[in-house]
């Protein structure tokens, strides 16, 4: 008797390890971390959740954009966001057309939205545009 019930115990243990690892294995912010190290493009957003900040990684900078609601014609959707970098020494190399193709892959996920960029992102591309 005593046996089987080691034997379950080892079955629910090896259950919850795999379960576990699966969980760690699929967590979207595992998946941003990574990215970020690889210096790559990665997008996490929580879009039913408007008050969920989202983070974007772009070679090797992370950036927080603030999503703030507002009405449409038909509806509330979000129409301000504001985009901040994490560390301002990691935008070393970006040109304002990096800033221009996050620009635009946050007005593919928020259409009805206006980007706002934070100091010193702001400098640049006003420096730029005017």
């Amino acid at each position: 008797m005593i046996i089987i019930l080691f034997r379950l115990l080892i079955l629910i243990a090896m259950v919850a390890l795999i379960y576990t690892g699966f969980k760690y294995l699929l967590n979207p912010k595992r998946k941003l971390e990574l990215a970020h190290e690889q210096k790559k493009y990665y997008f996490l957003d929580d879009k039913r959740n408007v008050h969920k900040n989202f983070y974007i990684t772009y070679r090797g900078a992370m950036f927080e954009g603030e999503k703030y609601l507002g009405t449409t014609e038909n509806s509330f959707e979000v129409v301000t966001i504001n985009v901040s970098v994490k560390s301002a020494s990691s935008l070393q190399g970006f040109t304002k057309e990096d800033f221009y193709f996050l620009e635009r892959e946050i007005l593919i996920q928020y259409p009805h939205s206006t980007v706002q960029w934070k100091s010193p992102i702001k400098e640049l591309i006003k420096n730029h545009e005017g």
